[in-house]
């Protein structure tokens, strides 16, 4: 990136390992970035900072947390009969805002991904099964993303959890609401089918 003085070259390649950023975006932020005052700049590498210092994973779920263990598994309110597990931290926020979940949660560090070197191994279902074996859960929720590597780990979990005396689901996938039948790709359709519910009065 020779056209640019190197920290803002540096600045840009930085911004780009970042998912979802390309090239063009990495230096539409470099610039915005260039352009604003320097306390903004600087108050961009505190928070960072701070987040790399004082955030780490729980020594239960393995969410991101500053206190350990984190409020979902210190929270005397919720329930200890079901456990939902997930792929990333941020994914409890989804569910948390939907506010009809009030069990614990596990998180995995991610999903299966043969094709990319990612085996069960990285799963490390250990914690996991230990927490299996010492509580009361009666029902785990399998909320992996509708995706192939969501469905493989998803098929993974639900093998590798059948010795515990617990009830195993999945979240349902299908249709979404407000969405048009015609626009629904087959996949999308043969989960509607397959998790249809019955209508009662």
């Amino acid at each position: 990136m020779a056209e640019y003085a190197p920290p803002l070259a540096r600045l840009i390649e930085e911004l780009k390992r970042i998912p979802g950023v390309g090239g063009k975006s990495a230096q539409r932020m470099a610039f915005h970035l260039l352009a604003g005052r320097q306390e903004d700049a600087e108050r961009l590498a505190e928070a960072i900072r701070e987040l790399k210092k004082n955030l780490f994973p729980c020594s239960v779920c393995n969410n991101i947390t500053q206190a350990d263990p984190c409020v979902f598994c210190s929270d005397p309110n919720r329930s200890d009969e079901s456990l939902c597990i997930v792929e990333e931290p941020f994914h409890i926020a989804a569910i948390e805002r939907s506010g009809v979940f009030h069990g614990r949660y596990h998180v995995l560090p991610g999903a299966l991904a043969p094709l990319k070197g990612v085996g069960p191994e990285a799963l490390r279902l250990e914690t996991l099964e230990k927490r299996l074996a010492a509580g009361n859960f009666r029902e785990v929720i399998i909320a992996t993303n509708p995706t192939a590597e969501g469905e493989a780990t998803s098929h993974f979990l639900a093998r590798a959890l059948q010795g515990y005396n617990v009830r195993l689901t999945r979240l349902a996938m299908g249709l979404p609401v407000g969405s048009d039948i015609d626009f629904a790709d087959q996949v999308t359709i043969r989960k509607s089918l397959e998790g249809r519910t019955e209508l009662k009065d």
